[in-house]
């Protein structure tokens, strides 16, 4: 732990910068709901945490997930590589006279 040095008053913390108010007047006319989760995201008066839920929420629509074929699409892949490993294979070709 460090201490004063004597006669030196110890310094006040800083200030966290004052936030602008939110114009939600504006923020009611969106019919989009993209829209409005883009907005609220690009926000530098919104708080961060409301930022960020507003970009997780937007994320479905701009980055779609990438999803497993489930039980038929696998076992249509597994029957495609074993119709392929004991496939016959094409006749060799020759030169014609």
């Amino acid at each position: 732990m460090r201490k004063r040095a004597a006669g030196k008053p110890a310094a006040p913390p800083p200030k966290e910068p004052a936030r602008a108010a939110i114009d939600l007047a504006s923020l009611v006319h969106f019919s989009d709901p993209k829209a409005f989760l883009k907005a609220v995201m690009n926000e530098p008066a919104v708080e961060v945490k409301q930022r960020v839920d507003a970009a997780r929420a937007l994320l479905p629509f701009e980055h779609h997930k990438l999803v497993e074929g489930g039980k038929k699409g696998a076992k249509d892949e597994a029957a495609k590589k074993a119709a392929n490993k004991f496939a016959a294979t094409p006749a060799p070709l020759r030169a014609v006279k």
